[in-house]
């Protein structure tokens, strides 16, 4: 769109360029280029049209002019094209005249376009928004504010104030209205919604397209108050006959599904029973979907005008098949079992539904009576009124007969319901007492008595005639309520209060126990329903109970200090043994276990007095329990025994815990004492030997045994300790817990087997020394002898040289043999055998060296006495 710039030269002034008739022609010719150009593109800009049948589209429109116009609008303001013009101009043209008419219409159609699209621009965000925008809110801000901003336009603009734009572009923006609630019931995806998303999405298309027309004379009242001469008469038919059609379609969409869900509320609402025959209830979901199914594969638009009558057609169909065939199904097909809303019971929950089913055909009978009377009129219509009243007589006929059924039945049970007591037991409260569960109360209240006040309750809302007994019970309702709430948690009171006790504990309050059996029985035996002292009979339990829970809580208590003291004496040990300061030294064995003996003794010392404190503690229930403290209470003989028993048991299982220990000691790979293995010839033994060492051990478990011999027992029936018995003459026996726990199997067999690990160990000592035997020889020969015959002999000093080695080497060897054997918990000390082996080996050496020195002064002598011969000779 660039015009096209004349080749002549234009340096001089205009005037005299003007006098050129050269120039002027050239200039004339290169201004007709330039009408054509500007001719054309009015031409084209006033000819297009919107891209699209939206307001957008115009809004491009517009800006699209704007910006061609624009564009030659401001090449006639250049320099040179100025001076083209005004030569022209001077020269008295005839082609100027029709040049500058041109050019009057681009400056006016580009001012047209240019205030235009800038007012339109105004609007464009709330186009995008009603176009792209997603939620309702965004919709029910956005109408309004672009009406009202269009208000503004048609104000303010200078040329967009007049109906043959303005009408139009309102056309456009009902296109978008409608087609966005065309886009929100998509009715290809509508029916396979749930129903309650469904109706929400034809509620916002509704409201969208209403909202239009709400909004859109709104602000025909505010132009007109505006003061603006120029009101907003259009003709409302173009701008809202199709949104009101598709408003009526909305209507009739939303009607389509409400009869649904309510079809579908008849037999499924929120139900506290289910249907005997689940497989009925599904067929007729299934004929409820059946009815709604031509929607799903419509053959045309519903929201096409054109299609209207083919609409009618399905609406009229549709309300024929949403009458009574339905209903009259569903309430033969569930007589028998008919579906509850929650909370309501049997009798009235099945009344409520048959009138809700009454209610159902009745309001579309009477919906058909006032809107489609013509469509009753029909053949089909006829039918549909009779079925109508074969139904409703039936559902007369059923309402009537569960109500009488249930009169009499109320007026029958409810006296013999009331004459129930409150209480019902287990097993008798007379028996004494073997178990702490032996008697379990149980509240009496029948089921039925609640289901009685709820269904007079709902008999008379629904306006039916109920008996006064029922009634008289409906109206005790709180009482009863309030009578089972307080029963109930008494006796879940009561319940754990005993489940809390033992068996020990339940004999030694069997005197209380029975007293609050004898106060619950009145509840069992005497009180009924009709009675007028459930209040205090409830008030005298709780506080009885009360009073047991405080003794049974005291009692739990000092059971505690007594399961500790316990507890404490079980996990004591008996066995401490010696600790060396470096880690390597040992003590003898006698030293080791008369320090395992010495501290035995200081530990049996604090386990007598903590077995001395607990009858203490035991006179302390009994001044609870029986009110006296002398130890020897009847009524807690059981109990005294229950604690004896476990005071048996705690040093059985401390002495069987010991030597347990004991055991897994000898086992272990830690030396705690040693011994040594020493020559006694002719024999290699153990100090002390085997024999002593299993003679210690014995004793060390029988003194970890006999511990028990200091706890006395009780004299029978009490917790005082027997005083020493004198059988014989200076002979007095003392009745501890030692008899009875070491006779233990368990203690038995622990003994036997520390016995027999020890045995094994030091047999596997004594295997060790075996590797010594073979020095036997050092001390078992006659050295003497073995001397005698050497010195007999005289053999040559490489013989003895012989011996001389071997006897050093055995002296060499022995040093260089491990001097300590650590096995299990004993360590063997090899240094003094050692040094034994040595010794011998030594003295063979100064023997044979001995021999050796006198054999040769005597061969020395025997040579210089032959010298001394033959010197003199010579």
């Amino acid at each position: 769109l660039k015009l096209e710039m004349p080749t002549v030269n234009l340096d001089a002034e205009l005037s005299v360029l003007a006098t050129v008739p050269g120039v002027v022609q050239s200039l004339k010719s290169c201004a007709v280029t330039w009408q054509k150009l500007i001719s054309r593109v009015l031409e084209e800009q006033l000819e297009k049209v919107p891209q699209g049948k939206g307001p957008l589209a115009e809004i491009y429109l517009w800006r699209e002019k704007n910006a061609t116009l624009g564009a030659l609008t401001e090449q006639l303001k250049l320099p040179e094209v100025r001076k083209v013009l005004g030569i022209l101009q001077e020269a008295e043209s005839e082609f100027s005249g029709d040049l500058q008419i041109v050019l009057s219409d681009l400056r006016k159609h580009h001012m047209q376009a240019q205030d235009i699209a800038k007012f339109l621009s105004t609007v464009e965000r709330h186009l995008k928004s009603l176009s792209s925008g997603t939620g309702v809110d965004v919709i029910s801000h956005t109408i309004p504010a672009l009406l009202n901003a269009l208000r503004l336009v048609w104000v303010m603009s200078r040329h967009y104030n007049k109906e043959e734009l303005m009408v139009p572009f309102l056309e456009r923006i009902s296109w978008e209205v409608s087609e966005r609630a065309r886009r929100v019931v998509d009715l290809q995806t509508l029916f396979r919604q749930d129903i309650a998303a469904a109706k929400r999405k034809i509620t916002e298309a509704r409201r969208t397209l209403e909202q239009w027309k709400k909004c859109y004379f709104t602000t025909c009242i505010q132009v007109e108050e505006s003061g603006s001469k120029r009101y907003w008469k259009f003709d409302v038919n173009r701008l809202f006959e199709k949104t009101d059609y598709m408003v009526s379609i909305c209507h009739d969409l939303y009607g389509i599904f409400q009869v649904t869900e309510e079809l579908h509320n008849i037999f499924i609402p929120e139900l506290i029973t289910v249907s005997e025959n689940p497989k009925g209830v599904d067929e007729l979901q299934r004929e409820v979907n059946i009815i709604i199914s031509p929607m799903e594969d419509l053959t045309f638009d519903p929201f096409n005008m054109e299609s209207a009558r083919d609409w009618a057609f399905i609406m009229e169909e549709f309300r024929e098949d949403v009458t009574v065939e339905v209903v009259k199904q569903i309430f033969v097909q569930n007589l028998k079992d008919p579906p509850l809303y929650k909370n309501h019971p049997p009798v009235a929950g099945a009344i409520s539904w048959s009138r809700f089913l009454f209610r159902r055909i009745h309001h579309t009978i009477t919906r058909f009576q006032e809107e489609e009377e013509e469509l009753l009129a029909s053949e089909r219509g006829k039918e549909v009124q009779q079925t109508y009243l074969e139904v409703a007589e039936k559902m007369k006929e059923y309402e009537d007969q569960k109500y009488r059924q249930w009169r009499e039945r109320t007026e029958q049970m409810v006296p013999l319901l009331l004459k129930d007591t409150l209480l019902t037991v287990s097993s008798a409260a007379e028996e004494p007492v073997t178990t702490k569960k032996s008697v379990c109360f149980t509240l009496n209240f029948s089921p039925e008595i609640r289901e009685i006040i709820t269904e007079t309750k709902y008999m008379e809302q629904l306006g039916l005639p109920v008996p006064e007994m029922a009634r008289y019970v409906a109206l005790q309702e709180d009482k009863y309520l309030r009578y089972t709430n307080k029963l109930k948690a008494m006796l879940d009171r009561y319940h754990k209060l005993m489940e809390m006790m033992n068996e020990a504990e339940t004999k030694l309050l069997d005197h209380y126990i029975q007293e609050l059996w004898r106060i619950l029985k009145s509840g069992q035996k005497r009180l009924t329903w009709k009675s007028v002292g459930i209040g205090e009979f409830i008030v005298q339990c709780t506080q009885t109970i009360g009073k047991l829970e405080l003794l049974v809580h005291q009692i739990h208590h000092i059971s505690e200090d007594l399961s500790s003291k316990l507890q404490s004496i079980e996990s004591t040990n008996l066995f401490k043994f010696p600790c060396s300061e470096n880690g390597d030294k040992c003590p003898g064995a006698k030293e080791f276990f008369d320090y395992v003996k010495c501290e035995q003794a200081k530990v049996v010392e604090q386990l007598v007095r903590k077995y001395s404190a607990i009858p203490q503690l035991l006179i302390e229930v009994e001044r609870r329990v029986a009110k006296t403290n002398s130890g020897k209470s009847p009524r807690l003989a059981s109990y005294y025994a229950y604690w004896e028993n476990r005071i048996y048991q705690v040093l059985t299982q401390l002495i069987v815990k010991n030597l347990q220990a004991f055991n897994a000691t000898v086992l272990a790979n830690v030396p705690l004492f040693q011994i040594e293995a020493v020559l006694s010839v002719p024999e290699i033994t153990l100090r002390p030997n085997a024999s002593e060492i299993e003679k210690m051990t014995v004793q060390s478990i029988q003194d970890c045994i006999e511990v028990t011999k200091h706890f006395t027992r009780w004299m029978h029936g009490t917790c005082i300790e027997c005083p020493p018995q004198h059988v014989k003459a200076g002979e007095v026996v003392t009745f501890s817990f030692y008899s009875d726990v070491s006779q233990s199997p368990l203690l038995i067999e622990q003994a036997a087997l520390i016995t027999q690990n020890v045995h094994k160990l030091l047999a596997s000592l004594s295997e060790t020394l075996n590797h010594w035997k073979r020095y036997e020889l050092l001390w078992k020969s006659d050295k003497g002898a073995v001397l005698d015959r050497l010195a007999a002999e005289k053999p040559a000093c490489v013989v003895f040289d012989e011996h001389l080695q071997f006897y050093m080497k055995v002296a060499q060897e022995v040093t260089q043999q491990p001097l300590i054997k650590d096995e299990q918990f004993i360590r063997l000390q090899l240094a003094p055998l050692a040094s034994a082996v040595q010794e011998n080996a030594k003295s063979w050496v100064m023997s044979l060296g001995k021999l050796l020195n006198e054999l040769s002064r005597v061969e020395l002598f025997s040579l210089q006495k032959e010298i001394q011969v033959g010197v003199f000779k010579f």
